[in-house]
């Protein structure tokens, strides 16, 4: 498998701080957080870019995917998300990163007109990212929370270009089965990520293996190759400990659980 960890676990920090704990903790790539208080967002320019670039490719560190807040089953005119996909997808393609995360963003909605509208969306956004060699990837989320959800809107479009992305909290706090998220993503499957919280009741984040999320059940199902990223909301969570210091073990207690698993 290989490892990387979100920006969202390290609020605050520079590129060159991200990248360097990467390196220093043994994780091969980064989910970048594309937001106004972040290192990256849709208003860098060039130059900017092209600095993030440079320090990535420095270090042999991969932007595993751009991940965004846009509701693909929102509502509203589509001209308004999928302007702002394309924004996203200009970004990755510029950070060399294949993927960009978009939420369901569906809640309130009937679900079958949540639905029809990601539907209608995905097949959309997918031809946009197709001129970038980019991946629109849904994640496991708020709408659409579990793999039984997610893959009813993914089921009718391009495999190629449209893709999930299995959040292991959401389905599990939903009441699906880890074998039963992946029986339903796993046409659609690209990446993983990983977290810990100690009950349904208390999220705020935990050290992996800390706490109540069926962590070696979900692993079990996966295929070698796959990307699991560490999503650890610090930023949500202020009181949470710091990441960096649980880098480096929560790769090890990782490949554990991989090894047992296997």
């Amino acid at each position: 498998m290989k490892f990387a960890f979100s920006t969202l676990g390290v609020p605050g920090c520079s590129v060159g701080e991200v990248v360097g704990l990467a390196v220093e903790c043994g994780y091969q790539g980064v989910e970048l957080r594309v937001a106004e208080d972040e290192v990256v967002h849709t208003g860098l320019g060039g130059r900017e870019r092209g600095r993030v670039v440079e320090e990535f490719g420095r270090a042999g560190v991969e932007v595993v995917a751009v991940c965004g807040y846009v509701g693909i089953a929102a509502e509203g005119e589509d001209g308004r998300v999928l302007g702002e996909i394309g924004e996203l997808v200009g970004l990755a393609r510029d950070l060399g990163a294949r993927r960009v995360r978009v939420f369901p963003g569906g809640r309130g909605q009937e679900p079958r007109t949540a639905d029809a509208r990601a539907v209608r969306r995905l097949a959309a956004a997918g031809r946009i990212a197709a001129g970038a060699g980019v991946r629109i990837l849904v994640e496991t989320h708020d709408s659409h929370p579990t793999g039984a959800a997610v893959s009813r809107v993914l089921g009718p479009g391009d495999h190629r270009r449209t893709g999930a992305i299995w959040d292991v909290l959401h389905p599990w706090l939903n009441g699906e089965s880890p074998a039963a998220t992946h029986a339903a993503l796993a046409p659609f499957l690209d990446y993983v990520q990983v977290k810990d919280v100690a009950s349904r009741e208390d999220l705020t984040p935990l050290p992996l293996g800390a706490g109540t999320v069926p962590l070696a059940e979900c692993l079990a199902t996966l295929t070698p190759g796959t990307w699991l990223s560490w999503e650890y909301e610090k930023r949500w969570h202020p009181a949470a400990a710091e990441l960096p210091e649980l880098l480096a073990p929560g790769r090890r207690q990782l490949e554990r659980l991989l090894a047992a698993g296997c």
